[in-house]
């Protein structure tokens, strides 16, 4: 394993830092930062933007000029060596005649994958790799996933009082958690590529699922419908917000193109993907918004579907806001989950954070735990 300096970590974590500058604007890439560095000294920096425009290591070697040569370059991404929308960044780190590269993270991308480190080797530039790898991976963890099984990194977001009701039974849910709380859930949604719902939570609560704060967002996320049998009112208000709206049903036939075609007019994408259980296959549709480019989905639902995608394995992270309230039996609960006869048969998670908003905490939980 390679031993690195404290100038190398220092380095890398400034590199690191210009990458979450790309946190709401960079998807559907990688998020990516550079820094370039000569004797002890930074000479360039640079980050990712978005899709089309410069990659970070071209942004830090304009920055660098001359000084790049014989330099070493901190990138959190192994630099890629395929023709995009722009051109190999090791094409320009080769012709800059830099002397070292260390990069955090090896690019899950197949058309990377190595590839760009062994590119480099064989001009003879120093490679070296690994450095910081957990934080490049986490702020990537979208991109990872979609890369290495072909569908986005999935937050189920939930709010529940303290005996776990999100509304009451008439549906009246506004507002269980404070101001904090929510604004911090828009924040969430600034990153994703895209915020989901089930059909139940558009018919009951016609929601915007938009980005809305006093800083405006960098992208505007897709809003996603799990639709099966298509009963998205085109007069619904999520089309009202910017960014595209797409709706994945498993509806067939003539019901599907008859229902489908007033949310296609309203400038919907409307496709079918698979069944299970009657309704939309989770399974088969996030393969299909792992196709359409997705690296994170946010899924804000009722507990049909948030219930579906806990017990097919398909959340990634959980991020549940605790309200300090009873909202009694009556209510309705979080999700819906199989009958269980043994306690030792129900799921666990591991508790990664508890963050105080206001009078609220949220919890983020990742699946496993100790039995």
């Amino acid at each position: 394993m390679t031993a690195f300096t404290a100038f190398e970590e220092r380095a890398m974590h400034r590199a690191l830092a210009l990458a979450a500058r790309g946190l709401e604007s960079a998807d559907p890439n990688p998020r990516v930062g550079c820094v370039i560095a000569q004797d002890g000294e930074i000479v360039g920096e640079g980050w990712h933007r978005r899709a089309g425009e410069a990659h970070a290591e071209v942004e830090a070697l304009r920055a660098a000029g001359e000084r790049a040569a014989g330099a070493t370059v901190f990138v959190t991404l192994e630099p890629c060596c395929h023709q995009g929308r722009t051109p190999p960044c090791t094409d320009a780190l080769i012709a800059a005649r830099v002397s070292r590269v260390v990069f955090a993270l090896r690019d899950p991308n197949p058309r990377v994958d190595g590839g760009g480190a062994a590119r480099l080797a064989a001009a003879g530039i120093g490679i070296a790799s690994g450095l910081l790898e957990a934080q490049a991976a986490a702020l990537n963890a979208g991109f990872v996933k979609r890369m290495r099984d072909g569908r986005p990194w999935v937050r189920l977001k939930t709010a529940a009082s303290l005996d776990g009701r999100t509304a009451l039974a008439s549906g009246e849910s506004r507002w269980i958690t404070g101001e904090a709380a929510r604004a911090d859930v828009h924040d969430w949604r600034a990153r994703s590529s895209a915020v989901a719902t089930g059909i139940g939570t558009v018919l009951a609560d016609d929601p915007r699922l938009d980005v809305r704060r006093t800083r405006p967002p960098e992208r505007a996320p897709a809003r996603v419908v799990f639709d099966t049998r298509l009963r998205t009112p085109p007069t619904a208000r999520l089309f009202d917000a910017p960014g595209e709206v797409i709706v994945l049903h498993a509806a067939a036939g003539g019901t599907a193109s008859e229902a489908g075609a007033p949310l296609a007019a309203r400038g919907a994408r409307v496709e079918a993907v698979a069944a299970a259980a009657g309704r939309v296959d989770p399974a088969a549709a996030l393969r299909r918004l792992g196709e359409l480019g997705m690296n994170e989905l946010w899924v804000e639902a009722g507990p049909t579907l948030a219930g579906a995608l806990l017990e097919a394995g398909l959340v990634d992270e959980w991020l549940h806001y605790l309200a300090p309230k009873l909202l009694g039996p009556g209510a309705r609960p979080l999700a819906q989950w199989p009958f269980l006869a043994r306690l030792a048969d129900a799921p666990r998670f591991s508790l990664a954070e508890v963050t105080a908003l206001g009078e609220d905490l949220r919890l983020r939980l990742v699946p496993g735990g100790e039995a």
